[in-house]
């Protein structure tokens, strides 16, 4: 089928400093369709690239934007537009988490159509209809500004994610340990979730469902990616611990091929309580940290998102996995209606207590909740009263926190979150910046613009990956 047609164009806009997985898969699902692939990446490429392989290659047919995240969908949009000036005659497809909650908005835009869920059975399909001269609209589980499709949620038969087209595994994020950096690359088990968290985007795109990606096939790709020098994995499943008798197995095999083979996997605080007799393996396994949505230390914010979790099960997931020898990053959502300046302050407090301002990227103090379209909560009864105006541009509802105080605060801590990434400032001086300004919206003593945790300067720094996490 390949020969004589024009290729299919995969643009991925952003994912974690990663190769992106979304557009490996997608490629590895078209290319055994016969179709051509030529990708770009946003977040290594300029998008003239795309211009030069359509010159090079022909012009696509088909160009699907990969938009699994809040800021690759901003990214993604801006990329549209000139990609519809640029080549009017393709059909444009956002794909991904947030393609299908911002489908009203993509679709009065610049997209012809969306798809969400398990993308890549309906993306072929998309294309053979394209080909055929069939409207996009007859295609099941794509959606079009005529019709709008649920997302797509069927088990699918997975080839190896096809990493080809995309650029070297050198050009993205490293993992960091001893003062060493080694070639890092995402991979996936498992896809979508079974908890219904209210603030994150899956819920509303897999309703408590996930899918498993073959054994084998995940075992392959990590072996391709050894192949390529990858001395670090990290495995992208928004919960890796959903299925643990189908990761455990995957893990012990990835050890058993590759012994010096690290990886790390994002784990929900209850999953690590009520697997912890799972950890020492984990460890024992290669796994250098693991991320965990803690959010905050606030019971009623906790209740408020139904994360399934309190303050004290944080504590104790941080002492087990401590006594695992695994590191603990957390992810943190601060800035919500219902965490005031106290809750602020008391999150610094257990990041310098428990010595962990070297775990926790800077811009997790900076993040402020999301509230897209669909997302559950904009039917939480806790919203409700904050819940402000969509504000489709900006991709949310807005809200405004009851303490002004503390919308000042996330202007000013996402000021210097900014400012030291430009400046690639210590964390530890960025810290303490952000304990200044915490204490002086408190009306407190402030350390001066050095806080308390200008000491973290002097510690070895613990395992990390080189592009911070955020939404």
């Amino acid at each position: 089928m390949s020969g004589d047609l024009a290729p299919v164009a995969l643009v991925s806009c952003y994912e974690l400093g990663r190769q992106p997985v979304a557009v490996a898969s997608a490629a590895g699902f078209l290319e055994r369709a016969g179709f051509r692939i030529v990708a770009v990446d946003l977040a290594v490429e300029r998008l003239d690239r795309l211009f030069e392989l359509a010159a090079e290659r022909g012009r696509p047919r088909l160009v699907a934007l990969s938009v699994p995240m809040h800021t690759a969908l901003h990214v993604g949009l801006g990329a549209a537009r000139r990609i519809r000036r640029e080549l009017p005659d393709a059909h444009l497809c956002f794909y991904g988490l947030y393609a299908l909650l911002h489908a009203e908005h993509l679709l009065a835009g610049p997209a012809d159509s969306v798809i969400g869920g398990e993308i890549e059975e309906p993306l072929v399909e998309l294309a053979r209809a394209l080909i055929a001269g069939r409207d996009a609209a007859t295609v099941a589980g794509v959606g079009t500004a005529g019709r709008p499709a649920a997302p797509h949620r069927a088990r699918l038969a997975f080839p190896v994610p096809a990493r080809d087209a995309l650029p070297p595994i050198t050009r993205y994020a490293h993992f960091v340990t001893g003062g060493e950096q080694r070639p890092a690359a995402a991979v996936e088990a498992s896809r979508g979730c079974l908890h219904r968290c209210r603030h994150c985007p899956i819920p509303p795109v897999y309703d408590g469902r996930f899918f498993v990606v073959p054994r084998e096939v995940v075992l392959e790709d990590v072996r391709r990616l050894v192949g390529r020098g990858v001395a670090h994995v990290t495995f992208a499943d928004p919960d890796f611990w959903n299925g643990p008798g189908h990761v455990m197995p995957i893990v012990r095999a990835m050890h058993r091929e590759h012994p010096s083979l690290t990886f790390d996997a994002t784990i929900k605080i209850e999953h690590l309580l009520r697997r912890r007799e799972l950890l020492p393996e984990l460890a024992e396994s290669g796994c250098a940290f693991v991320v965990s949505a803690v959010e905050s230390l606030s019971d009623e914010v906790l209740r408020q998102l139904d994360k399934g979790h309190t303050r004290a099960d944080v504590f104790e997931a941080q002492r087990l996995l401590g006594a695992a020898g695994i590191p603990l990053r957390p992810s943190l959502v601060p800035f919500t209606p219902w965490a005031g300046i106290d809750d602020y302050l008391e999150l610094l407090d257990w990041i310098e207590r428990d010595d962990l301002v070297r775990h926790v990227d800077p811009v997790q103090l900076s993040i402020r909740l999301l509230v897209p379209p669909g997302s559950l909560l904009e039917r939480a009864e806790g919203m409700r009263p904050h819940l402000g105006r969509r504000d489709p541009a900006a991709f949310t509802w807005t809200w405004e926190h009851p303490d002004p105080r503390m919308d000042r605060l996330h202007r000013e801590v996402s000021g210097i979150v900014a400012d030291a990434a430009r400046g690639a400032e210590d964390p530890s001086v960025t810290y303490g910046r952000i304990l200044d300004a915490a204490l002086a919206g408190a009306g407190r003593p402030t350390g001066g613009g050095r806080g308390a945790f200008l000491p973290a300067r002097a510690r070895s720094a613990p395992p990390r990956l080189t592009e911070p996490w955020f939404c």
